[in-house]
């Protein structure tokens, strides 16, 4: 029981890591997947089960290469997943179409039919949702499905989230009754709560549209946290991936929930997972509701504790456009970047490129940069997007704590902290507090802790976490730049709110450019 495989399937790849419960990562391997986007269509993001599983395999394939070990030594696999990333299916669990995938944001009209109607019954539900219902959730998107696919809503028995349409899979899982269904998954996107009955009363569904009449009871299955087992692995599934048939596979998760975990998250920590998107992942002993947030879930990211989500809807796909647009990469354009000082661009970036996440929740919104000059670069543009996300960030971190999350620690994990110096230095300068950093990968990690929690290995997650984790490096405010960027930070939030919102009263802009231009000169001044 010493050897685990932790699966995490990210936006565009997935990845297979093999973990030792003594030495640690023994190897990885990857596998990409197309990602189906439509020019005339940017809410369009689309991804096809079978290409999931397709890579997969070859992902396992290449890491049992890589660790150099007999795959029949593994004694448990986990699996976490992108979401709310949905996919109906029929009876035999076969898809009827292809995923949502998180990103999609054709349902933003559905999100805002349930929100409008869950405040005029005064739903509770969504108040645990954080008073708004995203069309990157699931009861929006599935409804989106019903209303542009009349001919297939016959065939549709249900509709599975991703992680836990691949656990099923894996277990050989064909009737809708027997599924595995994830707290986290449910929870944090479709309203499911234990403590108020499970989802929405039906009379609410049919308010909304009389398409979801009846919806609950198709959403049936087993609800777990991911500290129970799924199932074991299918004999076909194991040949494929060159496995023993019959080790356990746990529920299921979001991949950031799983990736808090391996970045060590502890009652009192936040954790920014900075990918292409940022989710924000916080634990606590008590389930206080954060209006804004992307669900508060007890069981969601550890098991005995409840778990708080909010994030960014975009940040490194922020960098990568600006990059595009460059005809330059965002490597090319990180050289140097770590010269500039706080407000020496003069722009001030909301990163609302793929709208907000939280804390307004509005997929209408557009990126915005102020402070253009004849002599601005795409270089300073990608300093301003780093300051913007820390900005966006810093807003969701006090929502939070106004209402009782406790933030001693902030650790930034996820891919591009590992990469990217100047983002760790902007966060602590931005927050104005350390911002801690793994000293080394833990995507996957999450998913192998469970793993060892399935096969037995560990007792409890803060046991694997000690022996797993890796240390943090400490990144320490500069003084003067967190002055500066105290300045900066009123600017940004009142645009924020005003801009964002269609019910905020005018904002004065009109001291906004001078102001930028003025710290960007004494910022320049001082180098």
């Amino acid at each position: 029981m010493s050897v685990v495989a932790g699966v995490d399937f990210g936006t565009l790849s997935v990845r297979v890591s093999i973990f030792d419960r003594q030495k640690g990562r023994l190897g990885s391997g990857v596998a990409e997947y197309p990602l189906e986007r439509k020019k005339e269509d940017p809410d369009h993001a689309t991804q096809k089960h079978a290409h999931h599983m397709e890579a997969l395999v070859l992902a396992t394939e290449r890491a049992r290469s890589a660790a150099g070990i007999d795959g029949r030594e593994i004694a448990a696999i986990a699996l976490d997943t992108t979401g709310s990333s949905v996919v109906p299916v029929d009876e035999a669990l076969k898809p009827l179409g292809d995923y949502y995938l998180w990103c999609d944001h054709r349902a933003w009209q559905e999100a805002a039919e349930i929100t409008k109607a869950a405040h005029e019954a005064q739903l509770e539900a969504i108040r645990w949702s954080g008073g708004v219902y995203s069309s990157e959730w699931g009861f929006a998107k599935l409804l989106h499905w019903l209303r542009n696919n009349p001919e297939k809503r016959a065939l549709m028995a249900t509709a599975l989230e991703h992680c836990d349409m691949v656990a099923a899979t894996l277990c050989g899982i064909t009737e809708p009754a027997a599924i595995p269904r994830s707290v986290c998954a449910m929870g944090h996107k479709w309203m499911w709560n234990r403590s108020l009955g499970g989802f929405p009363p039906d009379e609410f569904l049919q308010k909304v549209d009389p398409l979801l009449g009846g919806i609950g009871s198709k959403l049936f299955g087993r609800y777990a946290t991911s500290d129970q087992i799924a199932g074991r692995l299918d004999a076909k599934w194991a040949e494929r991936l060159g496995l023993a048939a019959g080790i356990p596979i746990p529920v299921g998760a979001f991949d950031a929930h799983w990736d808090a975990i391996g970045a060590g998250v502890r009652l009192g920590d936040v954790v920014n997972v900075i990918g292409t998107s940022t989710c924000i992942m916080a634990i606590s002993e008590q389930p206080n509701l954060v209006p804004g947030v992307c669900g508060v879930v007890p069981g969601s990211i550890h098991p005995r504790y409840t778990g708080i989500e909010a994030g960014l809807s975009a940040t490194g796909d922020i960098f990568d456009a600006i990059a595009r647009r460059a005809n330059s990469t965002v490597a090319a354009l990180s050289e140097g970047l770590g010269g500039y000082r706080a407000g020496e661009t003069g722009l001030l970036r909301l990163t609302w490129d793929n709208g907000d996440r939280t804390v307004l929740v509005n997929p209408e919104l557009g990126g915005v940069t102020l402070g253009w000059q004849l002599t601005s670069t795409a270089q300073d543009e990608l300093f301003a997007a780093i300051e913007g996300t820390a900005f966006h960030t810093r807003i969701i971190l006090e929502r939070m704590e106004e209402h009782g999350v406790e933030v001693r620690r902030i650790i930034n994990a996820g891919g591009i902290p590992q990469k990217n110096e100047t983002l760790n230095h902007t966060y602590a300068n931005v927050m104005n507090k350390p911002i801690l950093v793994p000293q080394g990968d833990v995507t996957s990690l999450g998913s192998a802790i469970f793993a060892f929690l399935a096969a037995g290995a560990f007792r409890s997650v803060e046991e694997a976490q000690d022996a797993l984790c890796p240390s943090y490096k400490t990144v320490q405010p500069d003084p003067p730049s967190a002055a500066v960027y105290g300045n900066l930070f009123p600017i940004f939030r009142r645009l924020y709110f005003g801009m964002g919102r269609k019910d905020a009263e005018a904002v004065e802009i009109g001291g906004v450019l001078p102001a930028l231009r003025c710290i960007a000169a004494r910022a320049r001044g001082a180098a």
